[in-house]
């Protein structure tokens, strides 16, 4: 694909004691944008329940050019990598995104292009990731513009019955323990406990269909976020399950997801 520039294997941090941490990073063409100024900018958080996947593989139903049709659409990505859950438990996936939100603020100028609207966007375990960095998140570690998030979850509490002890769940090796035994950390590694007024806006899409994570994970945080005093707009897909499995339009929701991204205003940082 032309009128991109393609940037691998950056490294956005160094955590002592873990392997490096590294982004693939996608610019438009300068010459090809319709203005020379700043230019949105997607920092992309994979899914994978929290112990698996990675930058290099969004989701089948995406292609592998993904991330170079953002590019050539006009905006800037960043596929990050962060730790999985084999490797670290919660916060440190949350410590992460964070961190590479704060290397593309202060370092994307060295690649020759001035962010504009810094977006997180996640799908499925990537999603809770981007909400939760999103919600937590301050001016200096790591703030954001706005939040796309793809069939997330948004409540640990929730996703099990309340007696469910198994230590194997996804939930149970990213927190370390079953949300049932450690309710209080599942809380506070819930988007739900941190939706406030000052929230950055969000757009939500989750299969009507989809019952690996069910779509009142996504209902019940629009709801709350909305009842708080943010901006958040909710899609449920007809038809589709997760990874957007029977979903008629993908790339209709690929282009609704980066229309939000470059609509938004950046914050002054």
């Amino acid at each position: 694909m032309t009128g991109i520039s393609c940037h691998l294997d950056i490294e956005y941090a160094q955590i002592p004691g873990f392997r490096p941490l590294e982004l693939d990073l996608y610019l438009p063409d300068p010459a090809a944008r319709a203005s020379p100024g700043p230019v949105p900018v997607v920092v992309h958080v994979h899914g994978g329940g929290w112990l698996r996947g990675s930058r290099r593989h969004p989701l089948p139903a995406l292609g592998d050019g993904f991330y170079r049709g953002l590019a050539a659409a006009g905006l800037a990505v960043a596929a990050i990598d962060y730790r999985l859950s084999g490797e670290a438990r919660y916060p440190a996936a949350v410590d992460d995104v964070r961190a590479a939100v704060a290397w593309v603020r202060a370092a994307l100028p060295g690649y020759g292009a001035i962010p504009g609207p810094v977006v997180l966007w996640g799908d499925s375990a990537g999603g809770h990731l981007a909400l939760l960095a999103a919600l937590t998140g301050t001016a200096v570690d790591g703030s954001v513009d706005g939040v796309v998030a793809w069939f997330p979850v948004t409540d640990l509490t929730s996703v099990h019955g309340p007696d469910d002890d198994d230590p194997q769940t996804r939930e149970a090796l990213f927190l370390g323990a079953p949300p049932s035994l450690v309710p209080e950390l599942a809380r506070a590694a819930s988007p739900l406990t941190h939706v406030h007024a000052g929230a950055p806006p969000v757009l939500l899409l989750h299969g009507d269909s989809d019952t690996l994570v069910p779509p009142d994970q996504s209902i019940r945080f629009a709801q709350a976020l909305q009842d708080a005093g943010g901006t958040v707009s909710l899609v449920l897909v007809p038809g589709a399950s997760h990874f957007w499995d029977g979903a008629d339009d993908v790339p209709g929701i690929v282009a609704q997801s980066a229309s939000f991204a470059a609509s938004l205003v950046p914050l002054e940082v």
